[in-house]
């Protein structure tokens, strides 16, 4: 074991880990002792056997500040007596590759450094999270741990004579009681992706319809070095099917979210180009977006589509005996319920947050979930995929083809055959970000307070069945988490559910979801067939007086 300093520090405020570990702007971390104080709580709270012995996986999006922090973590976890470090060549690793070095390695857990979907540079966002060792985000009770420890920590402890490892050179570096092993990042989670998805049938489709184009846009995040290996040297597709695939610590001073506003370069070139297949990642490779010059793909309906084929032609699920079960979070929209009703699987509505669907992928009841926050995936890992999802698109069209060979298979085509099986879910979601917390934290406890008032009532033609607060029951450990959003259910099955979101670093994002059933009219507008129950949202919730705000940042 490494020689530890201590070094006396007090606790810092507002250290609580939200969904997806703690996130601040950069300034925050680099207060002396800040990043050092939470690190500690890490380690302090790690599980049993706790850090002694133990072997943790390191990485992060590659954002402004992650190589210092690394080498912090390193320090500080030799300090606290782990043994091995497994780190990604020059600190990357996106987080889904992380989960699945977590798990291949049977590492004891995971710090993934990055602020996701959130911007990077120095005057934007840093973000830690602790991963446990079924390659999954930490549950509530593990967080709960870290924040207490934050609340009482008194010092923290560090390697003496330490200085730096050389995150570059790949290969093991030993060190007095420990060792750090740099490895390829991209290696490991390509060779995962490769035993799930027929690569042969997609590079059949590529050179059987040179018609067909894809664009993939990393938004300078971390994937554009998976996406090169992935489409260009594996799939064969062109170099130019590249877009922004270079990591940099601002992401090229935009914001790494896919959706169609941050997303607007690749939209714009979808549109010009007449892209057959558009894809995008967010900063930290979790997230995706897919179109097409003629279709936007919903979050909500890309994993229903995915559930409906995924048995017939990916061969991950075809070898395992097909899908076990389905989820969803709550605030995305019904589709992936009406697959499951017809295959005869469960279904389960979690909570917002990865984590909620780790328990039920490891008591084996789970296959494919998604959030309509553009997270989609599988339980190949435990954390949202963004490449799967595209691979897994690219491997239904490949598929689709061949089987149908006289119909051409487009992006459009795939999502109309759905929405004439199982009809039509028209789903939208209105951000508006950095609001005045105060202000927000009132709208919805007036929201949770009007159940009794509001049923019955009318708004544009619907009518109001049910106001709650939504709440969940893990089937697996019965733990409890109350307080998940405010859901407004009409009598025809519409819903509007408001939410405040824990993934920015600052003041709080109010969240709209709006969802309309329609086994008829598959074409509409989306904003158009939703504006009755966009506009009963906002005269229900007040927005504009709680907030200020009359119109979102951001509508997908």
């Amino acid at each position: 074991m490494a020689t530890a300093v201590k070094t006396t520090t007090t606790p810092f405020e507002g250290q609580k880990p939200g969904t997806s570990g703690l996130r601040k702007r950069v300034v925050v971390f680099q207060q002396p002792h800040y990043t050092e104080n939470f690190v500690q709580a890490i380690f302090t709270a790690m599980p049993a056997p706790g850090p002694q012995g133990a072997t943790v996986v390191v990485g992060g999006d590659g954002r402004f500040y992650m190589k210092d922090v690394v080498q912090k973590i390193i320090s500080i976890g030799a300090a606290n007596g782990v043994a091995r470090f497994i780190i990604g060549q020059n600190g990357i690793l996106s987080t889904p590759a992380a989960s699945a070095v977590i798990r291949k390695r049977k590492a004891d857990g995971g710090i993934i450094l990055t602020a996701s979907h959130n911007p990077g540079g120095p005057d934007n966002d840093f973000g830690i999270k602790y991963n446990m060792r079924n390659g999954g985000p930490a549950p509530e009770s593990v967080t709960d741990a870290i924040y207490r420890a934050t609340l009482s920590i008194a010092e923290y402890k560090t390697t003496a004579g330490f200085s730096s490892v050389d995150l570059a050179a790949v290969g093991e570096q030993r060190f007095d009681g420990f060792v750090v092993e740099i490895v390829d990042p991209v290696e490991d989670y390509v060779e995962l992706i490769k035993s799930i998805f027929d690569f042969d049938q997609i590079r059949r489709f590529r050179q059987a319809s040179p018609q067909f184009t894809l664009l993939f846009d990393a938004l300078n995040g971390v994937t554009g070095p998976y996406g090169r290996r992935i489409f260009v040297e594996e799939l064969g597709f062109p170099e130019s099917c590249l877009d922004q695939c270079t990591p940099l610590e601002d992401f090229g001073g935009s914001h790494p979210d896919p959706n169609l506003a941050y997303a607007h370069r690749l939209v714009e070139r979808v549109a010009k180009e007449r892209i057959s297949l558009g894809a995008a990642s967010d900063g930290d490779g979790d997230r995706n977006m897919v179109i097409s010059h003629d279709w936007f793909v919903t979050p909500s309906d890309s994993v229903a589509l995915i559930a409906h084929h995924a048995a017939d032609c990916i061969p991950y699920f075809k070898a395992g005996g097909g899908l076990r079960g389905l989820a969803r979070s709550m605030p995305t929209s019904c589709a992936i319920d009406r697959v499951a009703a017809q295959k005869g699987l469960e279904c389960f509505e979690v909570p917002t947050g990865w984590k909620f669907f780790g328990n039920l992928m490891d008591a084996g009841r789970l296959s494919i979930c998604g959030e309509e926050s553009f997270g989609t995936g599988s339980d190949h890992i435990r954390e949202k995929d963004g490449i799967w999802a595209i691979v897994a698109w690219l491997n239904i069209i490949a598929y689709a083809s061949q089987t149908t060979p006289s119909t051409d298979v487009s992006v459009r085509s795939l999502m109309l055959d759905f929405y004439a099986t199982y009809g039509r879910n028209y789903f939208t979601r209105y951000d508006y970000e950095e609001v005045d917390a105060a202000g927000a934290t009132l709208m919805v406890d007036r929201l949770r307070g009007l159940g009794p008032d509001l049923v019955g009532k009318s708004f544009g033609g619907f009518t109001v069945a049910k106001l709650d607060d939504f709440e969940y029951t893990d089937p697996i450990d019965n733990s409890i988490s109350k307080k998940q959003g405010v859901r407004v259910i009409f009598a025809d099955s519409s819903r509007i559910i408001f939410r405040l979101s824990g993934t920015g670093s600052q003041g709080a994002t109010v969240r709209i979801y709006i969802e309309k059933y329609d086994d008829k009219l598959f074409d509409q507008e989306t904003q158009l067939a939703l504006k009755p129950l966009v506009d009963a949202a906002l005269e229900i919730s007040k927005l504009e007086e709680y907030t200020g705000r009359s119109e979102p940042t951001v509508i997908t």
